[in-house]
């Protein structure tokens, strides 16, 4: 392979510099400021920070201390009852501002993903895109959605992981700004604060009542969670915080939103079309599987199991991975990867250890892919990246077999029955997506109702969805109101004092 070269105008600090001219009010020296009381703070510890690329230092996020998060909460209250009664056209002409200057620096935010969370170029800017485009289509059709409908009386909390800043948290904040409710946001810690913090300059300068702020989940969840003043709480990110949220939000009845990490499985079962599986299976592996709707389980019918593995490693085996900015020219396009780094070296080297073990406890290890190939810089830190793997028959013991990786490690477990089927693809007690290939639609329309998972699809991946696609999960997978479409306004406004939402309560479980 030839020497590559970090493409012109892509570094860190050009970046940086340019977050700086774009939005010099957020950005100072070599940190990001905290956004509330309608103004840029330089308050909070900032906290050094590495790219998950090449191991670099980049800006960090400031982390408020527990009362200074108490004051941003109440100061969040004030805009609220403000905002509350601004007239939905003026909203509309805002938040569509809003959107027309994140257009405008889209590819800066792109970037930003690419340094803060390992993204390659190609989804970095669909990330921005589903963002953007989404929120338009809220824009567009929010007067029925808001018929008869008020805002919360108390802003909307947003507590998501780091994955997918701008089409998950900017998308979700925008729209309950849009519904009359003033937003709070707590920056990821693990990346993506000068994305959001870009988005979120954008968003102030135009009106929009944002709260950032960054610090410790633990010392903020006072205030980001039982503050009185809360709304409601949005939270997506794994099931033992959200267990935790769970546990907070129904001790004191607010509304809330809480996605949670499933083990996402796919079912092979009298099956034939092995062509269709072979195209899907890079597709499965985007940004590293570290999406809550990734496919890390495959369940494998034990009679097909010799012809799903000559689809599947072909496919597995042809996975493009390394540095999203490395070019062999400097007028080449920026490649186009599969994925990059994971979120960072901690999180490779755990996953690394989990497939040592559960290969030292009896999984079989049908493929281990090498970095060998990969395009980097010279004598760049590649700590952050992991090949895919693939394991079959993970045990019991290990968190491989029943917990979600969060990377591009994939599981096969191989059944004899439709009943070990079933089991199997239910074994983390509830999951967002699950796919079904088999080639009889019958059997399709028998077996899907039996998977315990929000959404199911017959021989093709689900996903979140975007614009008018409910999205949810079943069983640990989610807690509180369902979203997507028009239930998304409905979870963060109030209606009928009966009203019951679609979604899943303490006291009840109720789907669209």
């Amino acid at each position: 392979m030839a020497p590559v070269t970090l493409k012109p105008g892509t570094a860190w600090s050009d970046a940086w510099q340019r977050c700086r001219a774009v939005a010099s009010e957020a950005f100072r020296d070599d940190r990001v400021l905290n956004l509330w009381a309608s103004a840029w703070k330089p308050d909070g510890r900032a906290l050094p920070a590495t790219s998950p690329v090449d191991g670099s230092p980049i800006a960090g996020p400031p982390r408020l201390d527990a009362p200074t998060a108490g004051q941003a909460v109440r100061a969040s209250l004030d805009q609220h009852r403000a905002w509350r009664h601004v007239p939905l056209a003026e909203r509309r002409a805002r938040v569509a501002a809003t959107l027309d200057a994140l257009t405008e620096h889209r590819e800066l935010l792109a970037l930003l993903l690419v340094w803060e969370i390992g993204k390659p170029w190609r989804l970095a800017q669909a990330d921005v895109d589903r963002a953007i485009d989404g929120v338009r289509w809220y824009v567009d059709g929010i007067g029925p959605m808001l018929a008869d409908r008020t805002p919360l009386p108390g802003p909307v909390s947003n507590i998501a992981s780091w994955n997918y800043p701008m089409s998950v948290l900017v998308h979700a904040m925008l729209v309950q700004a849009l519904a009359g409710n003033a937003v709070i946001a707590k920056t990821p810690t693990d990346g993506g604060v000068a994305c959001l913090t870009l988005a979120s300059a954008l968003a102030a300068r135009e009106g929009i009542p944002v709260t950032l702020v960054s610090g410790s989940g633990s010392e903020l969840s006072a205030s980001l969670v039982r503050s009185p003043e809360i709304g409601c709480v949005s939270f997506v990110g794994g099931r033992d915080t959200g267990a935790r949220i769970a546990t907070a939000v129904a001790d004191l009845g607010k509304r809330h939103i809480l996605e949670q990490e499933g083990l996402n499985t796919w079912g092979i079962w009298n099956y034939s079309d092995w062509p269709t599986l072979t195209s899907l299976i890079p597709k499965l592996f985007d940004y590293g599987k570290q999406r809550c709707t990734a496919y890390p389980r495959f369940v494998v019918q034990r009679t097909l199991f010799d012809a799903f593995l000559a689809a599947y490693l072909p496919a597995v085996r042809s996975i493009r991975t390394g540095h999203p900015l490395a070019v062999e020219n400097p007028e080449d396009p920026l490649p186009t990867l599969d994925f990059g780094p994971l979120i960072n070296a901690a999180k490779a080297k755990e996953l690394a250890d989990q497939v040592s073990e559960a290969i030292d406890r009896g999984a079989v290890p049908l493929h281990r892919g090498s970095l060998a190939g990969a395009r980097f810089l010279p004598g760049q830190d590649t700590s952050a990246y992991l090949p895919p793997v693939t394991l079959l028959n993970p045990p019991p013991s290990s968190p491989l077999h029943h917990a979600e990786p969060f990377g591009p490690v994939d599981t096969i477990v191989l059944v004899d029955t439709e009943a070990e089927l079933l089991a199997a693809m239910n074994a983390s007690n509830g999951a967002l997506v699950a796919t079904l290939s088999t080639d009889d639609p019958s059997t399709y329309e028998r077996l899907s109702p039996q998977i315990r998972s929000f959404k199911v699809g017959h021989g093709k991946p689900r996903s979140r969805g975007d614009r008018d696609e409910l999205f949810g999960g079943f069983g640990a997978s989610w807690r509180g109101a369902f979203v997507g479409g028009e239930l998304l306004v409905r979870s963060v406004t109030e209606g009928p004092h009966d009203e019951r939402l679609p979604g899943n309560f303490p006291d009840y479980h109720l789907m669209p």
